[in-house]
């Protein structure tokens, strides 16, 4: 039976790749895992095993650390731009590349004060703590022609403890749910928006004030709305990004909803006045949706699993 090769790319992927920029006793640290994609003129490598057009991924492995140190690393998005388009541009058979990248967020650690008897507080400045919040991601898209920026960021754990409600929802004979008029509302955000940046001639955003800007204004949504369910908080966080960020229109969050239960404290002879929670991680409501900026198109795979 005859048969077609279909779509293929191949690169080396979770480069773990660490960046220490010396400003003098000031340490600067970037940690990024990239991945590298690559596709165009590859049919001879599958169909007879030739590899003349065949970039191998170790290569691609070392141009990641070979750029961390002749381009820096300012910030995961403009790093993978310049991955995308060195590999576009200077391999002829490949016409397209994707970068996918997360970002490890670190702090510094602060001194204990001036007047230590090791280094005083205001010499400490290269020692650092991983963050535990979420996790930055990008992916970066290039054709030789246009480009497609998705960024954003997951794991990042959220909680209202009040201004959350939930009733008047469609009830059968096999609901169960008691309607809630003040509950905890959690979730763990997982989130991409993609930039309205497609071509070199366009003003290039600002990445790293992107992000920070784009948290802030989804975090703010969060806590300011008053919720009667996750899917109009979802709404609104990412409508207050589109409103609040010109350079994005395209917003897409899973949210699964982290459920927080009252425990029955009566049999205790106890009154569970909404302060004791049973905080269950499966099962859980899973609210996905995506926001456009008015007479934009979707773009964002409706499955960010892999994105």
């Amino acid at each position: 039976m005859p048969t077609i090769l279909g779509q293929n790319q191949y690169g080396k992927a979770e480069n773990r790749v660490v960046k220490i920029t010396r400003d003098g006793a000031t340490h600067h640290i970037k940690d990024l895992n990239v991945s590298v994609a690559l596709s165009g003129d590859l049919d001879d490598v599958h169909l007879t095993g030739s590899n003349a057009h065949c970039l191998p991924t170790d290569t691609t492995k070392n141009t990641v650390f070979a750029f961390a140190k002749e381009y820096g690393i300012e910030s995961a998005e403009q790093f993978g731009i310049h991955l995308a388009r060195h590999f576009v541009t200077s391999q002829k058979p490949i016409h397209r590349a994707r970068i996918q990248i997360e970002e490890y967020a670190w702090e510094r650690i602060a001194g204990s004060d001036a007047n230590s008897k090791f280094i005083g507080s205001d010499e400490v400045n290269h020692s650092f703590v991983r963050q535990g919040q979420e996790t930055r991601v990008t992916q970066i898209t290039f054709d030789g022609t246009n480009w497609e920026v998705i960024s954003g960021l997951k794991d990042l754990v959220v909680m209202n403890s009040t201004n959350s409600e939930f009733w008047g929802y469609i009830k059968d004979k096999y609901t169960t749910l008691q309607e809630a008029y003040d509950r905890i509302l959690a979730t763990q955000v997982s989130g991409r928006w993609r930039f309205n940046w497609t071509d070199d001639e366009q003003r290039m955003p600002n990445w790293e004030r992107s992000y920070a800007q784009t948290k802030k204004h989804m975090l703010e949504a969060f806590s300011e709305t008053y919720s009667y369910s996750l899917q109009q908080t979802l709404y609104q966080m990412a409508t207050r990004i589109i409103n609040h960020r010109s350079e994005i229109d395209e917003v897409r969050f899973s949210l699964p909803n982290k459920h927080h239960f009252l425990v029955d404290l009566e049999p205790f002879g106890l009154k569970n006045d909404n302060e004791v929670y049973y905080a269950a991680d499966r099962m859980y409501g899973l609210i996905e949706a995506t926001v456009l900026r008015d007479g934009a198109t979707a773009q964002i795979p409706v499955d960010m699993t892999n994105l």
